[in-house]
């Protein structure tokens, strides 16, 4: 219970990763607030929690309109108190190659995964710093680095990885960390939808010979959350099985 009474936010928490890291956070005993675009898949994630004995809302928030993100921290200070703990998960990907690429599809993955992140962290900023005290652990990606197909995507979560460690630099004075991970393939509803042909491949790049678990990635940001490690701050940590170089 390490993380006994603390308030954490988990956007996209409705599904896969951000569900594991849910459950996780609330198992260490975190009170949760279950944000997601899809309210009825974030009020099962919060019915696990509160089945499980723990506490949690589920709010539906659209994290590419700022008035969405004050409203979740409002209904999270109003229903369980200051949050001490943000983990941006919330992300969306429109691939398709450079040359192709519409401007649709490039706006629509920076309004969520960067802007969005930018949103969040920002406003939790303000909240952390007065307490003098904060967690924030942003996801980011391997294709932070460049991946074919992806230029949106990478793009995006290569100013993650940027607002990340200039938050870091801003907010230490103030007793307040941020990180971001980088999951490499993760089992979830999305992969498993790939081609087992696919799947194979994936995973035959992966030294650990096997596609990682939500909780594999939630067990890392239930330790940065907690006051275990409140010396690591600016930090871009891969959990990839060794596939992510």
């Amino acid at each position: 219970m390490r993380l006994k009474d603390k308030v954490a936010v988990v956007t996209g928490a409705g599904r896969g990763l951000g569900k594991g890291i849910a459950l996780k956070l609330a198992q260490e005993g975190a009170k949760v607030v279950v944000s997601d675009i899809d309210i009825n898949n974030a009020s099962e994630t919060c019915k696990e929690i509160q089945q499980s004995g723990g506490q949690a809302i589920a709010v539906q928030t659209n994290i590419a309109k700022r008035e969405d993100v004050e409203q979740m921290f409002k209904e999270a200070s109003e229903k369980l108190g200051e949050v001490d703990i943000l983990v941006n998960n919330a992300g969306i990907n429109r691939d398709g190659m450079l040359h192709k690429m519409s401007d649709e599809q490039w706006d629509q993955v920076i309004a969520v995964n960067l802007t969005g992140t930018y949103y969040c962290t920002q406003t939790a900023a303000k909240v952390m710093r007065e307490r003098q005290y904060g967690r924030i652990i942003n996801i980011a990606s391997a294709s932070w680095l460049g991946n074919i197909g992806q230029a949106n995507y990478a793009a995006s979560k290569a100013g993650v990885v940027g607002l990340t460690k200039t938050a870091a630099r801003e907010l230490a004075s103030k007793n307040v960390t941020v990180n971001a991970i980088c999951p490499g393939f993760i089992e979830t509803d999305m992969t498993r939808g790939v081609p087992e042909k696919v799947w194979d491949i994936m995973v035959s790049k992966i030294p650990a010979g096997r596609a990682g678990k939500p909780e594999d990635v939630a067990n890392l940001i239930a330790f940065l959350a907690s006051d275990e490690a409140a010396y690591i701050t600016s930090e871009v940590i891969n959990v990839g099985g060794g596939m992510i170089l």
